[in-house]
């Protein structure tokens, strides 16, 4: 009898053990500002960071995030060394290697130009063409833009880069992920030279990644919805450009 006690015991503390071992989320180490480290190189920080430790913390469940390279990101969710990675764009590829939860957010690719640009607007690819627009070296965007005959200058090998080519006079305008692209401009101290175009050239939802069938992702998703509902992620959103 008093065997059995201590083996009930010895289950419910190893039940409790396991119960209370944080999740292990990973992202991108390098994403500016979505997700990257503090000056400290150590403190994960940026605005996929706060979403995601919103959500966590609606959940009630201790966690860590761990910011990596990207392929490496990928890695730990491929061995399963982390239990969810953040930020995934929503393609068949995507949905058949994981469990996809959201959106968390939207991500919005625009064109950006100097406040006294001569294109205000734009409605279809041809619109573009007589202007030399700015990007990233080996960036995909869109199929059709990607595609379309335009003119194109790829010198930058960052969306920082990029934006300072666009401050430079160096290119018309820049293509690039909003928030990241408004970012960096107020990093140079140039937030009030430029402007977005109101026309985005795609939107994209982005998700967080459990691996498939893991309960975790509708605790995960729960919480996210519970957040949503109750309008408590807008501040969050309001603390980084728009």
């Amino acid at each position: 009898m008093r065997i059995g006690c201590l083996g009930l015991l010895l289950c419910a503390a190893l039940s409790r053990a396991a119960t209370a071992a944080p999740w292990q989320l990973v992202a991108d180490e390098s994403f500016e500002p979505y997700s990257y480290l503090a000056a400290d190189e150590k403190t994960p920080q940026g605005l996929d960071v706060e979403l995601v430790s919103a959500v966590m913390r609606e959940t009630g469940q201790p966690f860590r995030i761990t910011l990596l390279p990207w392929e490496r990101v990928k890695q730990r969710l491929a061995l399963k060394q982390a239990d969810a990675g953040f930020v995934f764009t929503g393609t068949a590829a995507r949905r058949a290697e994981y469990e996809l939860v959201g959106p968390l957010r939207q991500g919005e690719t625009v064109f950006l130009t100097l406040n006294n640009g001569a294109l205000r607007d734009w409605r279809s690819l041809d619109d573009l063409k007589p202007y030399l627009i700015g990007q990233v070296h080996g960036y995909a965007y869109d199929t059709a833009f990607d595609q379309a005959q335009l003119n194109r200058d790829t010198h930058a090998a960052s969306p920082r880069q990029l934006v300072a080519m666009l401050l430079a006079g160096r290119v018309d305008l820049i293509v690039g992920d909003k928030v990241q692209l408004l970012y960096f401009a107020q990093q140079l101290h140039a937030g009030g030279q430029v402007r977005v175009l109101p026309k985005p050239l795609v939107e994209m939802p982005r998700y967080v990644a459990f691996a498939k069938g893991d309960p975790r992702a509708r605790l995960f998703d729960a919480a996210l919805k519970r957040l949503q509902q109750r309008g408590a992620l807008p501040p969050i959103f309001q603390r980084w450009p728009q």
